[in-house]
């Protein structure tokens, strides 16, 4: 049936060249393997490491509060009483900025109970706390501003006496810690005559006072004082 048989051909053998470069071939591969290993070993070799250092490594001890000296002494608490609201000497020209979402007066501190100058989360017996740069009215002090006998007044201007003009002026100013009108201070809020004015003007930094105290500190006042002139004096 079958009359001619595929015979089957003699196998060819493989020649030196051939089996040489298979043998370089892998060698070179499983030595690019062993590299290749090697590397990697070395990356997460150094990566284990820094992860060491980092977790061994200790943090800077944070800095110890500053203590208060042994020999400081605690602020006096603040007496337990009231507020009183005091009108700026200088009125601003321009309208400053105000924040709306910020509470500026606690109404519990206008009580008109206790002592003046105090709050009402203060302690009975506390001291009251004085601002030296700002001016009291004569009813927050209790000892008001007093002049000094002979420290100077306004001079009666000649022509307005030879004229037989009387007048008086009623002035605003602030008087110092020193007893002297502070500079700047000085407003007019009656006068009956502009020579009037100048004499009293011209007078007020000459003369001295004795300034208004409260809790036996001197401190600073807003005096309202009338100058008169009339020719009987």
């Amino acid at each position: 049936m079958f009359n001619n048989l595929i015979e089957s051909g003699p196998k060819q053998k493989k020649g030196i060249g051939g089996g040489l470069a298979s043998t370089l071939a892998h060698a070179g591969i499983v030595f690019a393997m062993i590299v290749a290993t090697k590397n990697v070993g070395e990356t997460i070799s150094a990566e284990a490491e820094q992860v060491t250092k980092f977790v061994v490594e200790e943090k800077e001890p944070e800095p110890e509060p500053e203590k208060p000296p042994p020999d400081a002494v605690a602020a006096p608490p603040i007496a337990k009483g009231f507020q009183i609201l005091t009108a700026p000497v200088d009125i601003p020209d321009v309208i400053p900025e105000i924040d709306l979402s910020k509470k500026l007066t606690n109404e519990a501190d206008f009580s008109g109970r206790g002592v003046a100058g105090g709050v009402s989360s203060g302690v009975v017996g506390g001291s009251v706390p004085i601002n030296q740069d700002q001016p009291f009215f004569d009813f927050q002090v209790e000892k008001p501003v007093a002049p000094i006998p002979g420290s100077g007044s306004p001079r009666y201007p000649e022509i307005l006496l030879s004229a037989g003009v009387e007048g008086q002026v009623l002035a605003q100013f602030v008087v110092d810690t020193l007893g002297r009108v502070e500079s700047g201070s000085f407003k007019v809020l009656r006068s009956d005559h502009d020579l009037f004015t100048a004499s009293v003007r011209s007078a007020l930094p000459a003369m001295r006072f004795l300034p208004a105290e409260v809790g036996g500190r001197k401190v600073k006042q807003l005096v309202q004082q009338p100058f008169v002139f009339n020719r009987q004096r």
